[in-house]
């Protein structure tokens, strides 16, 4: 039978992160645990010529951790996140923080992450990280959601028409996210194995 036991923001099923024992230390150490999981990858940077958006690891750490921690969680770790970086943390890509970098050319990204966390935790809710071609799915469409804020704002902020911001905002990382999508569809459908295996039970 599907578990609907209710705990600290949660209806639905459970997610990775349930699995974990119950309590508020509990939700701190998630949240800060997701937080440095995304700045730890936003620093594998990888230039794009004529681009002032690099490729980066970020959008593979917060869609799963996401899926890893539900919506409630992965939003407000996001949150946590961009308001750490402009606080002065240097925890967005290649170390870069200040208010300076939201409002910029990248800003929008950050907003989409913070979107798109509640829609790939809702979706883990539902079971569909458990399953890699639905969990696969997920990923492309929430990917594609982050390029909505994240192309607009470049656009604007960096006085483009739209096809010089799709250009420099979308096609080079295409590739990329295709294979991340993989990549994701692998990792946590895995994960889920290695607990029934394990014999893990949520909390």
């Amino acid at each position: 039978m599907v578990d609907t036991t209710v705990v600290i923001g949660r209806t639905g099923n459970p997610v990775l992160a349930d699995r974990l024992p119950r309590g508020a230390i509990r939700e701190l150490v998630l949240i800060g645990a997701v937080v440095a999981f995304t700045a730890l990858m936003a620093q594998l940077v990888i230039p794009v010529p004529g681009s002032p958006v690099p490729v980066t690891g970020q959008t593979l750490a917060v869609l799963l951790s996401a899926a890893a921690v539900g919506p409630l969680r992965g939003v407000v770790a996001q949150a946590v996140y961009v308001f750490v970086g402009v606080a002065g943390l240097p925890v967005f890509a290649s170390q870069a923080h200040g208010y300076h970098v939201l409002v910029g050319a990248t800003g929008g990204y950050l907003i989409g992450f913070v979107l798109v966390s509640a829609l790939v935790g809702f979706a883990a809710r539902r079971g569909l990280d458990r399953r890699p071609i639905y969990f696969c799915a997920v990923f492309v469409v929430a990917t594609a959601l982050i390029y909505v804020p994240g192309v607009t704002w470049l656009a604007y902020a960096g006085h483009m028409p739209a096809g010089a911001a799709i250009s420099f905002g979308l096609t080079p990382f295409l590739v990329g996210d295709a294979l991340k999508a993989l990549v994701a569809a692998a990792l946590l459908p895995a994960a889920w194995r290695l607990v029934a295996h394990s014999g893990g039970r949520d909390r």
